[in-house]
């Protein structure tokens, strides 16, 4: 959507010859906007809802199955075949034994890092020599652990930078056994979400890494984090920083979006691949849970793993300044899938080859509303009812907003995905007509020489009661809200359009005023700049 910035004319100026289109909205005589409890289950599925979009030409849109592989998948969740069952059955008093070194490691590896961090307040700066010392046993725990996993050996190719050239290392995340290895290997400083610190044991000898914590969704905290990354790996005295920039799990298979924590502060970093070769059981963390995974890992005879060093990636001293934007390219258009950290990440992934072709937008566009999304609080299975759409778009629950809604769920089950709250809502957005519509509303409401929307002289409600009627003060002060990005009391030109380019679907709010205008095609009136 480059072209379609804020500094670009709203409407572009075709010839003069060009014949004006009228828009024309068609009214709604069977249902009651005014006295709607909104209520939208199974039932409303059996209602026939009219198109809130067609006065912009939309005849609906459709949502592409999916055309990649599930790179969370794990390919042996269920236990099949003679040989694993035998093989299972041998190893649990094997895997009784592992069970006991598992615990026995985890508790002596705590209290040692307990010892560690006993007094010191200075967490700012770099641990003591002598306390690293003692962290010494945690880390032998750590092999312990890897051990009693079924890890008897690891195979290595090639070797760790020294850490003055690589102060970063980044590797792919498969499963949480890659934490424990790096831990006993490199003792790193890690970044890791902010709810592993209130994890049982293992939280205290996380804390002892002086992680850096981070919450992915938090603009500022990212921020934090950027910051602490660039101050931990300009000095010596910390040790590497480790990143996982996928920032989930993956089945190995496939490469994801990366954040950019690790690439943005310019320096030297040593990139490491981890691999589990298997033929029966796949050591992925995908869809399985923890405790069953860790029993496949106990119950087997051994279970593989290889880390390879990669040669250490230098940006040019000249161009530090744009490792972001480079690193950016890379997670845009090499990896096919736009994800997050959830419990059903499948749900909110889509193939971004297919949406650049379909959509034409980049996969930093596709996050803004993936955002949106998942403010209207998804349940487990990635799904948003009807009652988080209207809370987050502060719509009013009535056979308008149904529609709305409806528009969304294409296959009617009475809750919306991602994928098709992004197909949605972007197909609203590419409508020809877009733009012009936004453009005619806003200079509908604007009254005599202002150039704003103004709240006082309620303009704004006189622009949405139309559609819904009932709407009380305070709702209408919400949806005010919504536009009025710096809370000055007036929505200006920029305001107005950037709001419904981040919610597409709120223009059907404003369609009652465009009933039979005449959109003129010359642009003369309309192409005014937004600046």
């Amino acid at each position: 959507m480059a072209d379609n910035d804020l500094v670009s004319p709203l409407i572009s100026s075709p010839p003069s010859d060009r014949s004006h289109l009228i828009l024309t909205v068609q009214e709604d005589t069977d249902t009651d906007h005014n006295n709607h409890n909104g209520n939208h289950g199974s039932n409303s599925t059996h209602h026939h809802f009219r198109n809130p979009y067609a006065f912009l030409g939309s005849d609906g849109f459709t949502v592409p199955g999916s055309t990649t592989a599930d790179p969370f998948r794990n390919h042996t969740l269920e236990i099949r075949g003679l040989y694993e069952w035998l093989k299972i059955g041998i190893c649990l008093p094997i895997a009784l034994a592992r069970l006991l070194l598992f615990g026995a490691s985890l508790l002596i590896g705590f209290v040692a890092t307990k010892l560690a961090l006993q007094g010191w307040k200075d967490k700012k700066n770099p641990m003591p020599k002598w306390r690293c010392r003692i962290m010494w046993i945690t880390r032998v725990c750590t092999r312990c652990i890897l051990f009693s996993f079924g890890y008897h050996w690891i195979r290595r190719k090639g070797k760790p930078a020294p850490r003055e050239i690589a102060p970063i290392v980044v590797s792919n995340h498969v499963s949480f056994i890659e934490p424990i290895f790096y831990f006993y290997e490199l003792f790193p400083t890690i970044v890791a979400s902010e709810s592993h610190d209130s994890l049982p044991l293992v939280g205290t000898i996380i804390r002892a890494m002086q992680v850096i914590y981070v919450n992915r969704f938090s603009a500022s905290s990212r921020k934090h984090a950027v910051s602490e990354i660039k101050r931990k790996a300009s000095c010596d005295r910390f040790p590497r920083v480790l990143l996982f920039p996928e920032g989930t799990t993956t089945n190995g298979r496939f490469l994801i979006s990366f954040e950019l924590g690790a690439f943005i502060p310019g320096f030297p970093i040593q990139p490491v691949t981890v691999r589990y070769p298997h033929v029966h059981f796949d050591q992925s963390w995908g869809h399985i849970s923890l405790a069953k995974l860790m029993f496949r890992m106990f119950t087997q005879f051994h279970n593989f793993m290889e880390v390879e060093y990669l040669p250490v990636v230098s940006p040019l001293d000249k161009k530090k300044e744009n490792i972001s934007f480079l690193w950016r390219l890379n997670a845009s258009y090499e990896s096919n899938s736009v994800e997050i950290e959830t419990g059903a990440p499948a749900s909110y992934m889509v193939e971004m080859a297919t949406v650049k072709s379909l959509l034409h937008i980049s996969s930093m566009e596709a996050v803004d509303f993936l955002d949106k999304f998942l403010s209207m609080n998804p349940d487990p299975r990635g799904h948003v009812n009807y009652s988080g759409f209207l809370r987050v778009l502060r719509l009013k629950a009535c056979t308008f907003s149904e529609e709305i809604f409806a528009f969304i769920d294409v296959e009617k089950s009475g809750s919306i995905t991602f994928k098709q709250f992004l197909f949605g809502s972007v197909h609203v957005l590419k409508q020809p007509l877009f733009r012009q519509a936004c453009e005619l509303v806003f200079s509908e409401y604007v009254s005599g020489e202002n150039d704003y929307i103004s709240e006082q002289e309620n303009q704004f409600g006189e622009s949405v009661r139309p559609a819904i009627p009932d709407l009380n003060e305070d709702e209408v002060h919400e949806l005010f809200n919504l536009f009025d990005a710096d809370g000055d009391g007036r929505i200006s030109k920029e305001e107005f359009w950037t709001c419904l380019k981040r919610n597409p679907l709120l223009i059907a709010l404003f369609s009652p005023c465009l009933l039979n205008k005449d959109i003129s095609q010359d642009g003369n009136r309309l192409a005014e700049e937004i600046v």
